[in-house]
């Protein structure tokens, strides 16, 4: 398994959580972002930097994952893509998209897109709250246990709380 992160929209606090994760479980992290992200010296954290544009960052995420990753997304259609390549994707509020909550998700952005295209400001979300940061730090936590105790080659330290 290894962790691609959509890194253009995520929140620092999350990334940090990520960080830490993936140095406790020797775990390959990559950010993928169209711009240069700093990130802390460690051999399983990397960035990959892509050319400005819409869905660049997306479509190298999911040509290079491999089924079985994780994919951590606030974007749907990246996020639906990524069960269809048979990877894990999990948003940033904790939410892990799966096969039976994908179809809603996307039906829900089309709906929204059609508001804000016909003139309804839909406003944006909510800052991310501490129980987001939880929710997603014991969600990866979760994902990651599963991982590790199918025999995964994450490394031989026990998980801790993510946070």
């Amino acid at each position: 398994m290894q962790i691609w992160v959509d890194a253009d929209a995520c929140p620092n606090v999350i990334k940090e959580i990520l960080f830490r994760a993936a140095d406790r479980v020797a775990i390959p992290l990559t950010l993928v972002a169209n711009k240069p992200l700093r990130i802390p010296s460690s051999p399983h954290i990397r960035t990959l930097q892509v050319p400005a544009g819409s869905d660049v960052a997306d479509n190298k995420i999911v040509s290079e994952m491999s089924p079985g990753d994780l994919v951590i997304t606030a974007d749907i259609p990246l996020a639906a893509d990524v069960l269809q390549k048979g990877g894990f994707a999990l948003d940033p509020r904790g939410v892990q998209y799966t096969r039976d909550n994908i179809e809603e998700s996307l039906t829900m952005r089309k709906f929204m897109d059609e508001l804000r295209s016909g003139g309804i400001d839909t406003g944006g979300p909510p800052p991310l709250s501490q129980s987001d940061r939880q929710a997603f730090a014991n969600q990866l936590d979760r994902i990651l246990t599963r991982h590790y105790h199918t025999g995964s080659k994450a490394g031989p330290r026990a998980l801790q709380q993510t946070t």
